[in-house]
């Protein structure tokens, strides 16, 4: 069972995503929040398997949130998915960042939004290959100057190359092919450079292979 809590401060919102969500056999809305730090509490309190989590409410933000639960070593478990308006919020790079595992549009259409939540549940990063290229292009372009994350000297040249291709966009099966080994071969370098990062999952690794010059934008 996929244990999903909701977060918006708009009461239509939610109902409209929890009527799609009590459809299915596989997943519970454990709880529902109006607010970043009702959001946290309810985190705290049922540890739940996804979140989706508004970006701009009030009393604490989204990103806010997602940054202090990223922050528990308690919770980490439970996957942020960010709710947006658009389809390139400008706070999305922010909210990558913050340990955010991907982000899904409000308009999203139910059974794409159904399965996003799925492979929120499995650790997956919602970035798919097109929206990663436009959020590069678009907010990556002039990354902060402070990189903290540090550890990128500790990849093997294989696991850099990966990251440097999963930062494109590519999913493993994209990697694997460019790469000639195999998809399962391309999620151990990708594991294994998540691991080293410190990184929570594929999302953050887009985060830090730029923040880093791993890569960088076209055109930069």
């Amino acid at each position: 069972m996929i244990r999903v809590l909701l977060v918006d401060d708009q009461p239509l919102i939610r109902s409209g995503f929890r009527a799609l969500l009590d459809l299915e056999d596989d997943v519970e809305v454990v709880a529902e929040a109006a607010d970043g730090a009702e959001c946290l509490a309810l985190v705290r309190k049922h540890l739940p398997d996804v979140a989706l989590v508004d970006i701009q409410m009030p009393v604490m933000d989204g990103i806010e949130a997602t940054r202090r639960i990223a922050a528990d070593p308690d919770l980490a478990d439970v996957h942020v998915v960010m709710l947006t308006n658009y389809g390139m919020d400008e706070y999305v790079f922010d909210a990558l960042r913050a340990g955010a595992a991907g982000f899904l549009v409000k308009d999203i259409l139910p059974e794409d939004f159904l399965h996003s939540v799925r492979v929120a549940a499995r650790g997956d990063a919602l970035l798919a290959p097109a929206v990663t290229r436009t959020l590069i292009d678009r907010y990556v372009s002039q990354p902060p100057p402070a990189f903290t994350s540090g550890g990128l000297e500790q990849l093997t040249d294989r696991e850099r190359e990966t990251v440097a291709l999963a930062a494109g966009g590519l999913s493993n099966d994209e990697i694997a092919r460019r790469l000639v080994i195999s998809p399962a071969t391309a999620k151990t370098h990708i594991n294994r450079a998540m691991s080293k990062l410190h990184a929570r999952d594929r999302a953050q690794l887009v985060v830090f292979a730029y923040e880093s010059g791993l890569v960088t934008p076209r055109g930069a």
